[in-house]
């Protein structure tokens, strides 16, 4: 298994490599995910974890490759269960690792459906401690065009270095 880091992939996405380290550091908290306005049942099951490799040409005919980690999710309740501790979701994706090679700095995706419903794609925002519970929202994972991400993150990234277009005339450019 890769190294796992605590570093975050993107705003409001996180990676499994920083989702473990959260969910180390609470080992005994009910981990409880939610979607759609709704929190995940108790008898949710890790059905499957899974790692890709993709290969890609984007909309602007560039080459794309990425790993991607999912994790499946299914929205049961059964008998008295409780949402599962932090600790064993963990041990899950772990024991997976023994088995599968997981890249911790992954995109992170949950495939997440009740059984019924079909399986809907979501992104995980950072894990937040409250009331003794651990809580993960997932949002719906959107479409996008790559090179007008690439594109929109080197405008923010020039509008915001010393030297970009806002800062032309600026002295630290001279």
């Amino acid at each position: 298994m890769a190294t796992l880091d605590n570093t975050q992939s993107a705003a409001d996405d996180i990676d499994l490599g920083f989702l473990l380290a959260v969910l180390d550091a609470s080992p005994d908290a009910p981990l409880v995910f939610s979607y759609d306005g709704a929190d995940i049942r108790p008898g949710y099951h890790i059905t499957e974890v899974k790692a890709g490799h993709f290969s890609a040409l984007d909309c602007g005919a560039n080459p794309e490759a990425w790993s991607e980690i999912f994790v499946q999710l299914w929205d049961i309740e059964e008998g008295d269960r409780t949402h599962m501790p932090a600790r064993k979701f963990a041990a899950i994706v772990r024991k997976v690792a023994e088995h599968v090679a997981l890249d911790g700095s992954a995109r992170l995706t949950f495939e997440v459906s009740d059984g019924i419903a079909p399986m809907q794609l979501h992104k995980a925002s950072s894990p937040v401690l409250r009331g003794g519970v651990l809580h993960v929202d997932l949002g719906p994972r959107p479409a996008s065009c790559k090179p007008r991400d690439r594109w929109l993150a080197e405008t923010v990234r020039q509008a915001s270095s010393c030297c970009g277009p806002a800062a032309a005339g600026a002295k630290c450019c001279a």
